[in-house]
């Protein structure tokens, strides 16, 4: 008798854990079936980007029915290009290209609706170390600062006016375009160099340089790269957006409050050519310089920063209105 009451016991136990175990894999086939897929062009691919890859890593976008079909699109132009012509849904670039954008009379023009990184994420490598750096260490030097017009060329100069240095004193070369300029400086071109991470570290772990600096302390608070969706996609997919925000705003809170180390190794299948004790190493030279927002948030005095950097440039006229290229899905 109690071994036949064992195997009705066994059964029913059976018979649960079958009933558990399928409504187990229907929640999360239906879960699969919600996903939605965001096409994301980003113009670089970068530690200084960490909140986002933690928010992808991490499972946050899964965790607001997103799934992120990441796509390399160097160069800021060539973002606003693959959005307006609809091939991604998502642009993140710096918010500069939107301004182009709109003072270009587009009429379905990019509306920038989360920030990320609060400075620019350039780093000052010399050939010689320099301790107690200042950007008068740069006069009379030669240093490589990329194109014309580039946001990172921009910053740097800005950089320089408020620490009241004429720009005259040093030999800015803007020759070499951005992607060579790591290679520029271990070719033996210039005395200093402005490099992103991973190529700062690269270099002084070659024996090659020393980072000196950091621009974005120089030159202060800007909505440096940010999220931007042309204004149509926005006003239909608003919804969609304020997760896709809820997920950035995740990440940029793990980054806050988790050691580099941590940081790392979330982020470590993003850059499999890295070694974890480099990309520690790069994630903390971001971090100590203050790099990511506290939110997803964009300031308008931030913005206004922005623009008065492109204004100092002769690349923009006046004023473009906050209002109308930055809609903030932070807690809306």
């Amino acid at each position: 008798m109690k071994a036949k009451i064992l195997k009705i016991l066994i059964g029913l136990i059976i018979i649960v854990l079958l009933v558990v175990t399928m409504s187990k894999f229907k929640k999360e086939e239906e879960q699969t079936t919600n996903i939605e897929t965001i096409r994301l062009a980003e113009v670089t691919h970068s530690a200084f980007y960490a909140p986002l890859y933690v928010a992808i890593e991490n499972g946050y976008f899964k965790e607001n029915g997103l799934n992120i079909d990441l796509i390399l699109t160097s160069g800021a132009d060539k973002v606003a290009a693959a959005v307006l012509s609809n091939d991604v849904e998502v642009g993140f670039a710096g918010p500069e290209s939107a301004i182009y954008v709109y003072n270009a009379k587009e009429e379905d023009y990019l509306v920038t609706f989360s920030g990320l990184t609060k400075r620019d994420g350039q780093f000052i490598v010399s050939r010689t170390d320099i301790k107690d750096f200042s950007l008068e260490d740069l006069k009379g030097k030669e240093i490589l600062a990329g194109r014309t017009g580039g946001m990172p060329l921009l910053n740097f100069q800005n950089a320089l006016k408020n620490e009241n240095i004429n720009e005259k004193e040093i030999n800015i070369n803007t020759s070499v375009e951005f992607a060579a300029l790591s290679g520029s400086f271990i070719a033996g071109e210039g005395d200093f160099v402005n490099l992103f991470e991973p190529n700062a570290t690269k270099i002084v772990n070659e024996g090659l340089g020393y980072i000196v600096g950091n621009i974005g302390t120089y030159s202060g608070e800007v909505p440096y790269t940010a999220f931007y969706a042309r204004k149509s996609y926005l006003n239909n997919n608003k919804e969609t957006l304020k997760n896709f925000t809820k997920a950035i705003n995740k990440g940029l809170e793990y980054v806050k409050v988790n050691s580099a180390e941590n940081i790392a190794k979330v982020i470590l299948p993003q850059f499999p050519d890295i070694s974890l004790k480099d990309l520690t190493t790069i994630v903390d030279n971001y971090k100590k310089y203050d790099s990511w927002l506290e939110n997803p948030f964009i300031t308008e005095e931030s913005y206004k920063n922005l623009e008065d950097i492109i204004i100092d440039a002769d690349l923009l006229d006046s004023y473009v209105p906050y209002n109308e290229l930055i809609q903030n899905l932070y807690n809306e």
